[in-house]
């Protein structure tokens, strides 16, 4: 770190080491601790006993931690953390300052962590900006160059991958981005002090990888969650064939109760490379430790990390309930654990959504489990109830519209998928959460079939950003009290930049109609309102 730099310029050193001092797992991944006695950085939450304030120093971002020369604890593993997520910067803050945490957000994605994917050079370009201006607001904003942060990103991946799994250290090398052991050695040497081989050995990793079995991993998140209300808003929109959310007692929950779910398991394609890796994941919580347990089959370890990223996105995990809460729970008291869902892929969200336009759930599955059975490759696992992948761009592209009748979907949506399906595949369009949101809603929205509603859905959802709100949903603006999107859009101002969270709130307010009425009356709602209820 640059030695002008001052780690604690932005961080209320006292409440952190207060927050340090009662492992309070709000503010797990906020900040980070370095004690110089022993030259180790922690979590918030870390279990050992408590340093001597004199001796602490406190970091917003582990980069920051290990260019000052700190390694990572083994005890409470930094790599566990929640991200921190800087979203209120899409709302007001300075541009230099959005740029930044965009690029910082396009560096988190493990696409970008081989060492033949995009580098700083790359990035600065897809952004609009020069290489140098690029590396001169980062190093303001995080206190450590692109690279620094990119080579603490692969480092702290593999780490995780090190001490989760018996994976062989150069599928671990691989997967974090390296392009040899040599320089996955070296680096770990350089960095930790000791190779990768030592610090599997210190970590004792009992989770055995290999052929046909499970990898497992943990995936941090802060408190409160409503792991129910999440997992049973998948459940309620699960295609067959692709996911498969269980209840406690493992039977079908009975109509109109509140069953009581435990995990989700569902199959998965990744694209790497010109190569595609295909297999299934599954994700069960132990809320005691703020923990996501994430089951990963073999056949995606060598894509383990973007595996882990997109399991991160599809439960939300990297949320700051502490700021969201602050924002929305007096108008909204009563849905402090609730996090907006997300999705493993982009593009099948906006398949998803496209699908429920002016139709229930209930209807919207069906159709997307016929398209899945029609058109998804089967896949061969050992879960019962996962057969199929689901269906790629080029495969809906290609699809006829006769075929696609045949399932029961109507010529506007055939052709909203088909212009969707042939942007993404020509790799016009990117729905991630490293996509810029503006120019994404955007062309989005010059797509025929897709109005606002589902832009902004398609924002929420599979961009990863805080601040959508279809203004114009019916249910919303029932919810609100309002008629109209121009005073629904009003009433959201204060809660800039969460308004995707207040959105899942006022849908599951308990003053709101039910879910049943609603999705029964969802079915006479226009086109552009009624995505979310469907999707």
């Amino acid at each position: 770190m640059p030695t002008s730099h001052t780690p604690t310029e932005a961080l209320e050193s006292d409440a952190c080491y207060l927050a340090m001092k009662t492992h309070d797992a709000r503010f797990d991944g906020s900040f980070f601790t370095a004690v110089t006695s022993t030259g180790i950085y922690c979590r918030p939450v870390c279990r050992v006993k408590l340093p001597r304030r004199e001796n602490c120093r406190f970091f917003r971002h582990a980069a920051q931690a290990e260019a000052a020369g700190f390694r990572p604890c083994l005890r409470c593993r930094p790599e566990l953390a929640p991200r921190a997520s800087g979203a209120a910067s899409w709302s007001t803050e300075d541009a230099s300052r959005i740029l930044a945490l965009q690029a910082a957000r396009l560096i988190d994605e493990p696409d970008a962590w081989s060492e033949d994917g995009p580098g700083a050079a790359q990035i600065a370009a897809r952004l609009g900006v020069s290489d140098r201006h690029l590396r001169r607001i980062f190093e303001v904003q995080f206190g450590v160059s692109p690279l620094q942060y990119l080579q603490t990103r692969r480092l702290l991946a593999a780490k995780q991958l090190i001490a989760d799994t018996r994976l062989p250290m150069t599928q671990v090398a691989l997967a974090s981005g390296f392009a040899s052991v040599r320089r996955f050695n070296a680096a770990f040497l350089e960095h930790y002090g000791l190779n990768p081989s030592a610090l599997r050995r210190a970590g004792g990793a009992t989770v055995e990888g290999g052929e046909g079995k499970a990898i497992e991993v943990r995936l941090g998140f802060r408190p409160p969650y409503d792991a129910n209300a999440m997992l049973g808003f998948f459940a309620r929109r699960a295609l067959r064939g692709v996911e498969v959310v269980s209840t406690a007692d493992g039977k079908e929950p009975a109509k109109g109760s509140t069953p009581t779910y435990v995990k989700l398991t569902r199959t998965l394609r990744v694209q790497q490379g010109g190569q595609a890796h295909a297999g299934w994941l599954q994700l069960r919580f132990d809320l005691e430790r703020e923990q996501l347990l994430l089951s990963v089959s073999d056949s995606l370890a060598a894509v383990l990390p973007i595996v882990i990223s997109r399991a991160r996105a599809l439960f939300d995990l990297d949320a700051e309930p502490m700021a969201i809460n602050a924002a929305l729970h007096a108008a909204f008291p009563h849905g402090d654990g609730l996090r907006v869902p997300g999705t493993v892929d982009g593009f099948e969200l906006a398949v998803r959504a496209v699908l429920g336009q002016q139709i229930t759930v209930a209807a919207a599955r069906t159709l997307g489990s016929r398209l899945v059975e029609a058109f998804g490759e089967p896949l061969a696992t050992p879960i019962e109830g996962l057969t199929r992948l689901f269906p790629t761009p080029a495969t809906i592209a290609a699809a006829s519209g006769d075929a696609l009748g045949q399932l029961g979907i109507v010529r506007q949506r055939q052709t909203a998928l088909h212009a969707i399906a042939r942007e993404v595949a020509s790799g016009k369009l990117a729905l991630h959460a490293g996509a810029d949101v503006p120019s994404t809603i955007a062309a989005l929205q010059e797509l025929p079939g897709i109005g606002a509603w589902t832009a902004q859905y398609i924002a929420m959802r599979a961009l990863r950003w805080p601040d959508a709100f279809p203004a114009g949903d019916v249910a919303l603006q029932k919810a609100l009290g309002v008629t109209t999107a121009r005073a629904a859009g009003e009433a959201s101002q204060a809660w800039r930049p969460w308004r995707s969270y207040a959105v899942l709130r006022a849908w599951h307010a308990p003053s709101s109609t039910p879910a049943t009425a609603t999705e029964t009356a969802a079915a006479e709602l226009p086109l552009i309102t009624t995505a979310g209820l469907a999707a």
